[in-house]
C-alpha cells in the first residue's frame, strides 16, 4: 500500500483494482529492473514434488 499509494501516487480506487501483475509492472516501470519470471514445467514439477496435495482428488485420474 505504501508503494502504491505513496511512492506511485495512485488513488485508492486505482490501487485496490490492480491485479498483482499490474502492481508489479507499475513498480518495475518506476524503479526499473523489470525481468521475466516465468514458471517452467520443470519448476512446476519440482514444486509439486516438494509440496504435494495431501488430499486432492482429480476427476481425470
Amino acid at each position: 500500500m505504501e508503494l502504491g499509494l505513496g511512492v506511485l501516487g495512485m488513488m485508492p480506487g486505482a490501487f485496490w483494482s490492480l491485479t498483482p501483475r499490474e502492481l508489479q509492472a507499475a513498480l518495475a516501470g518506476r524503479f526499473g529492473g523489470a525481468r521475466e519470471m516465468t514458471l517452467t514445467r520443470g519448476d512446476l514439477d519440482t514444486l509439486m514434488q516438494r509440496f504435494p496435495d495431501e488430499s486432492a482428488t482429480y476427476d481425470n485420474e
